[in-house]
Formats: C-alpha cells, sequence, structure tokens
C-alpha cells in the first residue's frame, strides 16, 4: 500500500504587482499560526506584461512589408525588419509600439505601429508554477483575478497519492509572507 504524499504540490503564482502565491496544494488545514487571507490580491488598474515565450504581432500601418509577427526571444527581446533588438520584456503592448514607432522614425516617415500579443506567456515575475502531486505539473500565465482554484482546474487538480488537507500560500510581494 502507498503512503499518501504530504504537501509535495507547490504553486508559485506572481501577478500584478510582483505578487506571489505558493500553495503547498494539499487542501486547506487550519492552522493557527498563519495570518489571515489578504482581501485584494489584484489592482484595478492591471496591465499585461509582455515576457519571453510571448508571440508579437506587430503592424506598420500602410507597409505590410514591415508587418510581422514575431517571438519574445529569452533574453526578452525581438527583432524585426529595420529593427534590430529592442527590448520588449516587461512592457506592455502598447509601450513597444512606441519603441517601434521611434525606431523605424529613421527610415519611415510618421510610422503607425500597432501590437497585438496573440500568444501569451508572461514575464516570469508573473507565472504560475504548479510541481509535484497536480495532474498536469505546468507553468501557466498570471491573469487578473485568477484564484487558486482556477490554476487546479488548469493543472488537472491532485492525483491520488497528494495530501489534500494541507495547503501553504506565500506571496512574494509580501516578503514571502506565509497564509
Amino acid at each position: 500500500m502507498r503512503k499518501h504524499t504530504s504537501g509535495l504540490v507547490r504553486v508559485l503564482a506572481i501577478g500584478a504587482a510582483a505578487t506571489a502565491l505558493l500553495v503547498g496544494v494539499s487542501g486547506c488545514a487550519s492552522n493557527s499560526n498563519l495570518p489571515a487571507a489578504p482581501v485584494v490580491a489584484s489592482t484595478a488598474n492591471y496591465n499585461y506584461l509582455v515576457g519571453p515565450g510571448d508571440t508579437l504581432n506587430i503592424t506598420v500601418w500602410r507597409n505590410p512589408e514591415l508587418s510581422l509577427t514575431v517571438p519574445v526571444r529569452p533574453d526578452g527581446k525581438v527583432s524585426a525588419p529595420l529593427v534590430d533588438e529592442l527590448v520588449a520584456q516587461g512592457k506592455t503592448s502598447s509601450e513597444i509600439a512606441r519603441d517601434v514607432e521611434k525606431a523605424l522614425g529613421k527610415f519611415v516617415r510618421d510610422p503607425v505601429v500597432t501590437v497585438i500579443v496573440t500568444n501569451f506567456v508572461g514575464p516570469y515575475s508573473e507565472q504560475i508554477r504548479v510541481v509535484g502531486e497536480a495532474t498536469k505539473p505546468q507553468f501557466l500565465p498570471y491573469k487578473q483575478k485568477m484564484t487558486v482554484m482556477d490554476v487546479m482546474i488548469a493543472v488537472g487538480g491532485l492525483t491520488d497519492f497528494a495530501d489534500g488537507n494541507k495547503a501553504t500560500i506565500v506571496r512574494a510581494a509580501e516578503s514571502n509572507k506565509r497564509y
């Protein structure tokens, strides 16, 4: 007979404003040593930040030869025609569009650029990592107002050998405070 594993599933989520969520996803056992969970984890003015692995659709109005879809490289940069390297990591799509316009301004009169993120991975600071006794351990991009339940659904829940009665949430934004 196999023993149940205690606290092997860990979920690390770092969301808007560098909020981290570490869950020893095994359940919700009460522990009087831990403070109450925070009331609010997301902010109203959240903007998605581009990260390595995202895919960007860069459109230059009236210049289809300069328009293309590019991946954000592991170093956080993108390359496009007439734009050797441009840092994309940690910026919004609008900020990247303004940077591309500035770079293209040397070659094209009044470029109008639109950047649309088409594949979301996000920066490492805004990814949720699930390992251990999850059915499908993986990383997920953070989404505003995402809950632990959303994460557990995405990873298919717990395996038969996870201890579902213990959980710990750690928020990196609060100096790794445990809940």
